[in-house]
């Protein structure tokens, strides 16, 4: 079974509070409370992949197509410690296991690079994250997501508005916007702070086809940043619109 679909939750869990004032420690991605995600770690976490992509013959000369965006690297790893944080505070436990084997398979990485381990961590542990009933999409949620499909082209010019939202309301979204409200209003009040260079920072919780972001969870409010400092440049079907349940870090 593919990673993505291993974890109904598929991908994120974060609505979060912002900060009075920036911080200004030089060399740092994002806080999670008073842990430090910093640059450094995010350039050897990819490094480290790159690496191992250029001494596999049939990845060599595919690294930079297959590494992960480097904001999305951020995320996940602010992610997975906002996770640990809430089921150590609320007693969550996981309900399903996922391994780093599964989530590099998926993503076209060693098995034995940070980065998958760290997307199976969190896969994990938000499979212990309740999330209550599906949500139905209010207009201004069918339209945000129909707008994304027509940006990335999975919403054919032919196709109506008011079919593509028939189309696209169903158990997919509506569980995709639980997810959302569920995991934003239990992590509600963790300090999270993210570097303006990787703001507005986002993480999907459902896709279309082609890993084009439907449904997303912001990371890093607005007032809750980190100052800039010093830090290095990031890295840079049928006729029907179809959205696909599988979003996952660095997709």
């Amino acid at each position: 079974m593919r990673a993505r679909r291993l974890v109904a939750v598929a991908s994120v869990a974060v609505g979060l509070v912002a900060l009075s004032g920036c911080r200004t420690e030089p060399g740092v991605a994002a806080y999670v409370g008073d842990h430090r995600v910093t640059e450094d770690q995010v350039t050897s976490i990819l490094d480290e992949a790159r690496s191992g992509l250029a001494s596999q013959p049939a990845t060599a000369g595919q690294a930079d197509a297959l590494l992960p965006p480097r904001d999305q690297v951020v995320a996940t790893l602010v992610l997975s410690d906002v996770c640990k944080e809430l089921s150590a505070d609320k007693g969550y436990q996981p309900k399903n296991q996922v391994t780093a084997e599964q989530v590099a398979q998926q993503l076209g990485l060693p098995a034995d690079a940070t980065y998958p381990k760290r997307v199976a961590e969190f896969y994990t542990c938000v499979s212990g994250v309740p999330v209550g009933e599906s949500t139905a999409p209010t207009k201004e949620d069918l339209a945000a997501v129909i707008a994304a499909g027509r940006a990335a082209g999975a919403i054919p010019p032919d196709v109506s508005d008011a079919d593509a939202a028939g189309q696209l309301d169903g158990d997919q979204l509506r569980s995709a916007l639980a997810t959302r409200k569920a995991l934003a209003d239990a992590i509600d009040g963790y300090d999270v702070s993210v570097n303006p260079r990787y703001r507005p920072l986002a993480f999907p919780v459902l896709t279309f086809k082609g890993d084009v972001p439907a449904v997303s969870v912001p990371l890093g409010e607005a007032g809750s940043s980190v100052t800039d400092i010093s830090t290095p440049e990031p890295e840079t079907g049928d006729s029907a619109p179809v959205v696909d349940p599988s979003a996952a870090p660095g997709a």
